[in-house]
């Protein structure tokens, strides 16, 4: 690495951590187990809001979930529209549409019913209407003025963490280049994690939702913005995730499994978007584009990969997350490599597969080059990675 590349790189690390020490520590009022969505629908009518904007997808339409929802603001003395349209990495036009109909509808609240999508949806749908309508002037950070219409969280998933973050992703609808927001206004300010709407989450959603969570927790902790309240929450979410998803996978009734990794999602959730992330999240949107590769198998695939290259600089959190599900013996070199190896073992538990299929030789150098340039300037690794390193890290991702 060049000194100048180092220099450079190191300024974008101390910037972000000066930027991220300006994000506050508080939650969102979090409620938790099989009561939490009819808790939240109470507190929401308790605070003012009358009218409800569901912001949600049409598979947990047909799936029943959104017909719950809707059961549990009508018991709360609200009344609610639903606005079905979002799509995996959402788009303005979706922005859009979602905006007109809280308009129309003349809501005064927004409840995102769903996955990572439906949360990034309604959180800039939520800034907009607030912030002079149009969803692309917000893009960067700290561009949220005004606060959002109130809005409040349902995951269905136990994965992206969204109900506990301060970001979001839009993409462009012709380009699907992806937008990135972050600003502290637009973390929930409810939120439900419910285990009976996961219930039903087929094995390879879980896992991958699962390996996706536990990927926010470890590059919290590896990051070289983690600081201590970050490290509770990641350790917790690591040490949840290891106990918990396994009987998830094996068991998708097993109520209170699901109930641990909701939790553990949103600790990891309330980590890494005050600590960004790194190069695995650098290889998997990268994998996303090329491939539409689900964000969290992408991540799964490539988490060892990354943790092996940066064991020796990330050493000592890699031994602390090791101590944290059980691992004991040896010293903080031997505690590294086996939580690596515990992180492949709970891959192949959970069903995930050590390469990515649709990877192509001929597609390596051009992905690494993407990855790089992603990570560089926004991602705070504890080892930075050439264009050769990343090229065999991939070709290992294919063998």
């Amino acid at each position: 690495m060049s000194i100048l590349k180092k220099s450079l790189h190191d300024l974008v690390i101390w910037i972000t951590r000066l930027l991220f020490g300006f994000l506050p520590d508080h939650v969102p009022l979090t409620f938790l187990g099989e009561n939490a969505t009819s808790e939240l629908c109470v507190s929401m009518f308790q605070t003012g809001r009358r009218r409800a904007l569901i912001v949600t997808d049409e598979g947990l339409v047909a799936a029943g979930l959104v017909a719950r929802v809707e059961e549990a603001l009508t018991a709360a003395g609200m009344e609610s529209e639903v606005y079905a349209g979002v799509q995996p990495d959402p788009t303005f036009d979706q922005v859009e549409e979602g905006l007109r109909q809280l308009k129309d509808r003349q809501c005064d609240t927004i409840l995102a019913l769903g996955g990572g999508s439906s949360m990034d949806a309604a959180k800039i749908i939520a800034a907009a209407a607030t912030n002079g309508g149009d969803a692309r002037k917000l893009e960067g950070m700290f561009k949220v003025k005004n606060p959002p219409t109130p809005f409040c969280a349902i995951p269905t998933t136990a994965g992206t963490g969204s109900e506990g973050t301060v970001a979001a992703v839009i993409s462009e609808p012709k380009t699907h280049v992806k937008k990135f927001f972050v600003d502290p206004k637009i973390l929930p300010e409810m939120a439900a994690l419910d285990p009976s709407l996961m219930l039903g989450l087929p094995q390879p959603i879980t896992a991958a939702t699962g390996m996706d969570a536990l990927t926010h927790a470890v590059e919290s902790l590896v990051a070289r913005t983690s600081r201590p309240q970050t490290e509770r929450w990641a350790l917790s979410a690591i040490q949840l995730i290891f106990t918990n998803l396994p009987r998830a996978y094996a068991d998708g009734s097993d109520v209170e499994a699901r109930r641990a990794m909701a939790l553990a999602s949103f600790y990891a959730g309330l980590a890494f978007t005050r600590t960004s992330v790194g190069y695995v999240h650098a290889f998997a949107h990268t994998f996303g584009a090329y491939y539409r590769t689900p964000h969290g198998l992408a991540n799964a695939i490539a988490l060892p990969h990354v943790l092996e290259f940066s064991q020796e600089q990330a050493r000592a959190p890699l031994a602390r997350m090791a101590e944290a599900i059980g691992i004991s013996e040896g010293d903080e070199a031997a505690r590294a490599s086996a939580f690596i190896e515990a992180v492949r073992a709970l891959k192949k538990e959970v069903g995930i597969p050590e390469t990515l299929e649709a990877l192509r030789r001929e597609d390596i150098a051009p992905i690494a080059k993407q990855a790089l340039g992603e990570a560089f300037m926004n991602y705070p690794v504890p080892r930075y990675m050439e264009q050769a390193e990343a090229e065999g890290l991939l070709g290992a991702m294919t063998e």
